[in-house]
């Protein structure tokens, strides 16, 4: 049967909730108003403590002023002065209609004073109320925009406009927030889409060469063993593509065990393991002991030694040193090679990214400085590759010492 318009409107329940699918739980027009009437409520109340303060510092210095005195005319010199002086009851009597009359007048200061607090109050309470819509309307846009912004549309910024102040600051700073995560977005869809490219290709080269062979009717048994042992390299190129993305993972995901490693040691033990040929590897290995993953460190130092070794000229050379310099655990790679322009450095250190054309040199994925930045990063080490002006990489990794 054909849904009723009730029942489409109230098909998606985080919609029927009050709840947009897209940006989460929808703001009442109530709840807007909680912080405007929070901060109206706060600044009618500093008003009326201010005015209550004023009111009774003012009482309390009119009434302790001196009282009126009724002076004898005794007192007063000269021919002018009055044949005979007022009795005491007289000069009593006088004295206490003063007394009276400062009183009266004390409350009537006060119940008059009362009333214009009163008054004041509630005009505060109105231009607190106004001054805070007022203040609170930059908040309001950017959270309107904001609740708009999501991962299909990161590039949109706040902008907010008015005069250099905390809430343009709040802006600015939620706009630089929104630029990086628009570069981690672009830069986790590249990489999904380079990998997937990366374990497609391989994997649609099986294909035709079991599809070519199957098709030959004159295919032997020398023919099969040969697409079994070309499947079999294909096979293994995969297996490093995907470790290599394991350790990738691994890196970024940060250390879950720290260990005290001695990078001079690990740096040695890649060197044994290092296949013979290729350029001439000269090492000066001092201790250089930290704090992390020894499997992850191996790595790191794997691939600085094979992508020198690769990136290199005939009859080139690398350079590998592990030392104590400044203060910082050092561990450094320098080789011969072609020239590196230095605004391509930075573009190096990115997944899937090779030094030359994937057709003018085929070995490799493009990952081995990425897993270096990652690991790097995972031990709070910093990573500086400088190219130098014969052809070539300084490479650089500094780690804390231990603490």
């Amino acid at each position: 049967m054909p849904a009723t318009a009730s029942e489409g409107l109230s098909a998606d329940p985080r919609r029927a909730a009050g709840r947009d699918p897209r940006t989460g739980p929808r703001r009442g027009r109530g709840t807007r108003w909680t912080v405007r009437l929070r901060l109206t409520v706060l600044y009618g109340g500093l008003f009326l403590l201010s005015g209550v303060a004023l009111l009774g510092i003012t009482y309390v210095l009119v009434a302790s002023s001196s009282g009126v005195r009724v002076l004898s005319t005794n007192h007063i010199p000269g021919p002018e002065a009055l044949p005979q002086p007022p009795d005491e009851v007289t000069m009593a009597s006088m004295q206490a209609r003063a007394e009276a009359d400062r009183a009266l007048r004390l409350q009537l200061l006060l119940s008059r004073s009362a009333i214009a607090l009163a008054l004041m109050s509630t005009v505060s309470v109105a231009l607190g109320w106004l001054m805070a819509g007022r203040a609170l309307r930059p908040v309001r846009t950017m959270a309107d925009k904001a609740r708009r912004i999501s991962e299909r549309n990161l590039h949109e910024r706040l902008a907010v406009a008015g005069p250099d102040d905390e809430l343009k600051e709040l802006g600015d700073t939620f706009d630089g927030l929104l630029g990086r995560l628009d570069t981690a977005f672009g830069a986790q869809k590249r990489f999904v889409a380079n990998a997937s490219h990366e374990l497609r290709t391989p994997l649609t080269l099986q294909r035709a060469m079991i599809e070519v062979t199957l098709a030959d009717p004159a295919a032997d048994a020398a023919t099969l063993r040969k697409l079994c042992e070309r499947l079999l390299a294909t096979g293994e190129e995969q297996e490093e593509l995907i470790e290599a993305l394991l350790t990738l993972a691994s890196s970024q995901r940060g250390l879950e065990h720290r260990a005290p490693v001695d990078l001079a040691d690990v740096a040695g033990d890649v060197l044994l393991g290092s296949p013979p040929g290729g350029p001439e590897v000269t090492a000066t290995l001092r201790a250089a002991p930290v704090s992390g993953d020894a499997r992850l460190l191996e790595r790191l130092v794997t691939n600085l030694v094979d992508n020198a070794r690769r990136h290199n000229v005939p009859g080139g050379w690398v350079r590998l040193t592990t030392a104590a310099v400044g203060g910082r655990l050092v561990l450094r790679v320098v080789n011969s090679g072609p020239a590196v322009d230095g605004a391509d450095v930075d573009r190096l250190f990115q997944p899937f990214q090779r030094g030359e054309p994937r057709a003018a040199r085929p070995e490799g994925h493009g990952l081995g400085l990425s897993i270096v930045a990652a690991i790097a990063e995972a031990h709070e080490a910093d990573v500086k590759a400088v190219p130098r002006p014969r052809g070539g990489l300084d490479v650089t990794v500094r780690f804390p010492v231990p603490r």
